[in-house]
């Protein structure tokens, strides 16, 4: 199979694994490398480079899993909610929190950053999956705490857009949806 052919195949197979499927090992330094650098290749207007990475591993994985806990006893979550947000960094071998420093420039609006730092994260899932890891994206309460911004260091400017938990695919790993016909989300313009 040559280059593109394998690069095709990759993004047609890539999926979003559950986080509570992932487990050791994670990537090694090189593959974790490549996938940071393919990340900082994602189409940037104005060359702003939003995009922030914070590596959350080892017993990090630990101080991270008493943030989430604090913000979920806070937050006042039902039980089975705040206990699956505060386990969740522990059962993966990489936590990063993704984040984008927005800027006031004349020619980049914001969304336009936030669309750069998305699609930085994008390419990251993608390296990750094409290494035979798997990998999720992930929002939810903790992503718009500002407490949870704080802990982390999130600069003045800063918003923290989630976390990707990366891991290896474990045996308990739910079979791939199915993926949706084209025909309801593309439609040809005729002027």
């Amino acid at each position: 199979m040559d280059g593109a052919a394998s690069l095709l195949d990759a993004l047609l197979s890539r999926r979003s694994v559950p986080a509570e499927a992932l487990v050791e090992p994670g990537p090694d330094e090189a593959q974790l490398g490549a996938a940071i650098d393919a990340a900082l290749r994602a189409p940037d207007h104005g060359r702003v480079q939003p995009w922030r990475f914070r590596l959350i591993r080892g017993a990090a994985r630990e101080a991270f899993s008493g943030v989430l806990g604090r913000f979920a006893e806070a937050s006042n979550l039902p039980p089975a909610q705040a206990d699956k947000i505060r386990r969740r960094p522990l059962q993966v071998p990489l936590v990063i929190a993704v984040s984008a420093r927005l800027k006031a420039h004349p020619k980049v609006p914001e969304v336009e950053q936030l669309l750069a730092t998305g699609a930085g994260v994008m390419n990251l899932l993608n390296v990750f999956h094409a290494q035979g890891f798997g990998a999720v994206w992930l929002t939810g309460p903790p992503s718009y705490a500002p407490s949870v911004a704080a802990a982390l260091g999130l600069a003045e400017g800063e918003q923290l857009l989630g976390f990707v938990y990366v891991g290896t695919p474990g045996a308990n790993l739910p079979a791939a949806p199915t993926r949706p016909a084209r025909e309801p989300f593309v439609s040809e313009w005729h002027g």
